[in-house]
């Protein structure tokens, strides 16, 4: 029986699901309130937490951990890598808890598919495309000053799966074609993919484009500077306004994109002010990344649980369709990404990549 159980940890929810090879025979999506996740000073504190919670909800749907063959997870915020599948060994899980490029959600993925697969004999753990996969061309590392050089952190595992889903629907190959892909979730990115690699992405987990549901995206430097500075606030308490107290939670204090919509629709000023704005900002960055492509845009993707929106998803194509179709995929492909990933080990259909 190949089983494989796929873990995706993102910023506000943990999405498990159980394949029977190609066969989706389980899926939850657990969400975490942002007071759920607050109590805990650092990621890698929410993964006992997390764990225990999926452990739970397989028991509860009746199905024995040890039936599971493969278990997957979300890569996380390790050092930049080629794409691709990566057993978990002890060199990742010491970057993941370290978290040597940030701390972000999908670093327990890895840490939670290793601990599971250690309870079961002859299973085995991967991550898949993690969000540091980095296939940047030399003119994007490049920041204006040669102390910060640009990284690439994104949602490179729904964005690839939402790609090449949108090339075989035109009977296409991803590798052939030019998208802009924009994830619109807990995080925003919008990556430039040209003919099968994202050459230029905002980096979306802690200071680039689009501000989201909980993270305030780019901020005027000078005026964030002096407020480094002014000892109101502590390192810690910054680095939270950025990343998960930015965006609507700073603005209307909750990180859920349908509450916002559903007061924006009735007649809440503030919020409607505020989703434009989101969409606004997703637009214009949708628009820088159709000059890195020069303008070569076979089709924009907009993808991610925000894109089941239909106001906000609007109000994003209204500004952005002069430049190229526009396909709207709502949610998220990475429980099926992840789980086909596994079961391309299973099947011997991929080299296993060793992460060192």
């Amino acid at each position: 029986m190949n089983r494989i159980l796929a873990i995706n940890p993102g910023s506000t929810s943990t999405k498990i699901a159980v394949f029977e090879g190609s066969k989706q025979i389980f899926l939850k999506n657990i969400k975490h309130s942002s007071e759920e996740i607050t109590k805990f000073d650092k990621i890698t504190d929410q993964y006992e937490f997390r764990k225990n919670i999926i452990l739970d909800e397989l028991k509860n749907a009746s199905i024995e951990i040890d039936s599971l063959q493969v278990i997957v997870g979300r890569g996380g915020l390790v050092k930049p890598i080629p794409s691709g599948v990566y057993e978990v060994n002890e060199a990742l899980i010491a970057d993941l808890k370290v978290g040597v490029l940030g701390q972000h959600a999908s670093n327990l993925g890895g840490l939670i598919a290793n601990d599971i697969a250690k309870s079961i004999s002859g299973a085995r753990a991967f991550i898949a495309d993690p969000v540091v996969v980095d296939e940047f061309h030399d003119l994007a590392r490049i920041s204006g000053h040669p102390l910060f050089e640009r990284q690439s952190i994104f949602h490179a595992l729904n964005q690839k799966a939402i790609a090449r889903t949108y090339a075989k629907s035109q009977n296409r190959k991803y590798e052939d074609i030019n998208l802009i892909v924009a994830h619109l979730g807990g995080g925003i990115s919008v990556g430039a993919h040209q003919k099968g690699k994202v050459i230029d992405v905002n980096q979306a987990l802690d200071g680039e484009g689009p501000f989201s549901p909980e993270r305030s995206g780019t901020l005027p430097a000078g005026a964030l500077v002096k407020l480094c500075f002014n000892k109101k606030y502590s390192f810690v308490e910054i680095l939270r306004m950025i990343t998960g107290q930015g965006g609507y939670v700073a603005y209307l204090g909750t990180n859920d994109a349908y509450e916002v919509e559903k007061a924006a629709q009735a007649g809440d000023a503030k919020a409607q002010l505020i989703q434009d704005a989101m969409a606004y900002q997703v637009a214009k960055e949708i628009g820088a990344m159709s000059t890195v492509l020069m303008g070569k845009v076979d089709a924009i993707l907009l993808t991610g649980g925000i894109a089941y929106g239909k106001p906000i998803v609007d109000a994003i194509v209204k500004r952005v369709a002069h430049l190229a179709t526009v396909q709207v995929y709502p949610g998220e492909d990475e429980m099926q990404a992840l789980a086909m990933n596994g079961l391309m080990v299973i099947n011997n259909e991929v080299e296993v990549k060793i992460y060192i």
